[in-house]
């Protein structure tokens, strides 16, 4: 049987793995790539270990995609030696400017594999501002 106070190499590794895997509390940022697939903004955010029907909130606002992601991972390791049980809890967002002329209502989510994949269509020319003139009164 191990003594109590003794490390185990997992004590050490543990800590680094989630680190470079981006699951400690210092980054809360999403990792995500995007890219144009002809005049469509594709943004793939990895987001494995969620249920997407009720961890992740994908919303526009202002020009802006917002991608909000809540993660609850369990793990417990039985062996003759002893027992081990370690939750991790994290809530993750990321903010990306849409493409100019990208409209609310043709912007699609979907969810594969940890990876949660948005696509906004643009048109090729985007709408020019639109520009009013003031009449200006005269007293």
């Amino acid at each position: 049987m191990a003594e109590p106070n003794k490390w185990a190499p997992s004590d050490v590794l543990d800590p680094i793995k989630r680190f470079l895997e981006g699951d400690l509390p210092m980054t809360p940022s999403i990792k995500v790539e995007q890219y144009l697939d002809g005049e469509t903004l594709v943004v793939r955010a990895e987001v494995p270990g969620i249920d997407p029907d009720h961890d992740v909130d994908v919303s526009v606002s202002e020009g802006m995609l917002h991608i909000k992601a809540e993660r609850e991972e369990k793990s417990e390791h039985k062996s003759k030696s002893g027992y081990r049980s370690e939750f991790r809890y994290g809530s993750f967002q990321r903010s990306i400017a849409l493409p100019p002329g990208a409209k609310e209502e043709d912007i699609t989510a979907s969810y594969k594999d940890g990876v949660l994949e948005i696509r906004a269509p643009a048109p090729a020319t985007p709408p020019e501002a639109s520009t009013k003139k003031i009449r200006v009164e005269h007293s």
